[in-house]
């Protein structure tokens, strides 16, 4: 059997050829009732555009790149997944790179990458959100790009983001509110701005419950399991342990709760345990997490189709917050209780 070509769909909806491809590449100015003509003979002829033949009729390669750097594998899956998403139903395909390095080998990895690979846009997660050389890079190249909570230079791209800070605020009234004045906390990669939010909102809260923040309970962590557990075992292997520890992510959360089970230490009977994101791992484990909803996916799926909307939707939305979630699960309980 012949394979369906985009003629056989101009001549099931009776538009141009020109007409098809304009729907297909989501353009503007097609009126609804011939779009819809058009995706009703798209839908019944099973008819598959090739992604090489589309690019090389028009300017668009139909090509997104998400950049990362994160150690969270949780965090990370949850990002392709949303741009995944997006990118499947615009028509368009995800490329995947990590990029560790910074300064002068960060510009020289992105310029080979794109002179290489030719991409309509690119997604940019913590930390490269905020590394002024690859914003450079890719504005030099003219490449757009669309960051997932940036702190720096705002006007420079669209950007998508949640209220780290608030978040970490409602987290530790959350524990506060359980009964706990002693509580730790374990921040993220230096590196990270999202990280020093997170410990500026647990800090705030505490300084406005009229509590100490303790230098010891102030841990300095990586966002990865291992450096949940060391800095776990410094803040558990003594006598004078904290009553609840809050995680600046639930990677480094799952690490307290493994060196809590080496102690046989109870959560949450002895030790109430928090952590943000609301990864997979969360719920799988027991008992299950208590943590911040972060809306991961959601916020890649938005970032994805800025990038592969018709032109004037990508410049709809400088910014665009998104909410959280306080997931109250059973690590966390009443002290003593």
């Amino acid at each position: 059997m012949a394979a369906i070509t985009i003629d056989d769909v101009a001549a099931r909806a009776g538009v141009s050829i020109k007409t098809v491809s304009r729907v297909l590449n989501r353009e503007p100015h097609v009126r609804p009732a011939t779009r819809d003509r058009v995706l009703a003979a798209v839908d019944l002829l099973n008819y598959r555009p090739n992604a090489s033949a589309r690019a090389l009729a028009g300017s668009r390669s139909y090509l997104v790149g998400l950049f990362f750097d994160n150690p969270s594998p949780g965090y990370n899956s949850q990002i392709e997944q949303g741009a995944m998403s997006a990118c499947r139903d615009a028509g368009y395909f995800l490329l995947v790179e990590q990029l560790p390095e910074t300064g002068a080998a960060l510009r020289e990895r992105v310029a080979a990458l794109l002179s290489a690979v030719r991409m309509d846009g690119v997604i940019l997660t913590p930390p490269l959100c905020d590394r002024t050389e690859l914003l450079d890079a890719l504005a030099g190249e003219g490449v757009p790009c669309v960051r997932i909570a940036p702190t720096i230079d705002l006007g420079r791209s669209p950007f998508v983001y949640m209220d780290d800070r608030r978040a970490a605020y409602e987290m530790t009234v959350h524990l506060q509110g359980l009964g706990h004045r002693d509580i730790a906390f374990i921040t993220g990669p230096a590196d990270h701005r999202a990280a020093a939010n997170r410990r500026e909102g647990f800090e705030q809260a505490m300084r406005d419950a009229g509590l100490p923040v303790r230098p010891e309970r102030v841990r300095q962590g990586a966002f990865s399991f291992l450096s949940g557990w060391e800095c776990a075992e410094q803040l558990l292997d003594s006598a004078d342990r904290p009553t609840a520890i809050f995680a600046g992510n639930d990677d480094m959360a799952l690490g307290v709760m493994a060196v809590a089970n080496r102690l046989h230490i109870d959560i949450p009977g002895t030790l109430s345990l928090a952590g943000f994101d609301d990864s997979p791992g969360a719920q799988v484990v027991w008992p299950q997490l208590t943590t911040v909803r972060q809306p991961v996916a959601q916020m890649a799926q938005v970032a994805a189709a800025l990038l592969t909307g018709a032109p004037p939707d990508r410049d709809a939305a400088r910014g665009r917050q998104l909410d959280f979630e306080i997931v109250v699960r059973q690590s966390s309980a009443v002290r003593g209780g």
